[in-house]
């Protein structure tokens, strides 16, 4: 595909739907398309934040590890971004990203993401709006599972 194409698919990133189709293109041109195999390793978590990736192709699992072991936190598909939050926060990976199965991704480097998110202020607010809208929406998800879980708790209690 040639760098016209993935601008395009670019657009149905959400994070990237207010860009030009100049700045899609120099994301496009600047990226690397690369081929994931199932089970291989997009991002680990602890590695230094240096890229994101879009998934044009395929699924990924995003897991995170504890002292209990690895556990699921979600699945993400086409049109995702993964990894931007720790390029904007300069923090190590939060989780660790593997092929679910056959991926084609878009690999972002950090610099130029950073550059495009952040080279005027209405783009940088549309960027925090994005992450923030997406922020919030975990937050939920996690209030629900918060409350699933105190319901189960007593639950538990009153059966004992």
């Amino acid at each position: 595909m040639d760098v016209s194409g993935e601008a395009e698919l670019l657009r149905n990133v959400p994070l990237f739907s207010g860009l030009s189709a100049s700045e899609l293109k120099l994301l496009a041109f600047t990226g690397r398309v690369l081929r994931f195999e199932p089970g291989e390793i997009l991002m680990k978590q602890g590695d230094r934040a240096d890229c994101a990736f879009v998934i044009l192709e395929g699924t990924v699992e995003v897991v995170g590890e504890s002292a209990n072991g690895a556990y699921l936190i979600a699945v993400q598909g086409k049109n995702s971004i993964l990894g931007e939050m720790g390029i904007i926060a300069d923090a190590p990976r939060s989780a660790t990203v593997r092929a679910k199965d056959q991926v084609r991704a878009l690999r972002l480097s950090g610099d130029v993401f950073l550059r495009l998110a952040c080279e005027n202020p209405q783009r940088a607010l549309y960027v925090m709006r994005q992450l923030s809208a997406r922020l919030s929406h975990e937050l939920a998800a996690i209030g629900v599972l918060r409350e699933q879980l105190q319901q189960a708790q007593t639950g538990a209690r009153r059966a004992t």
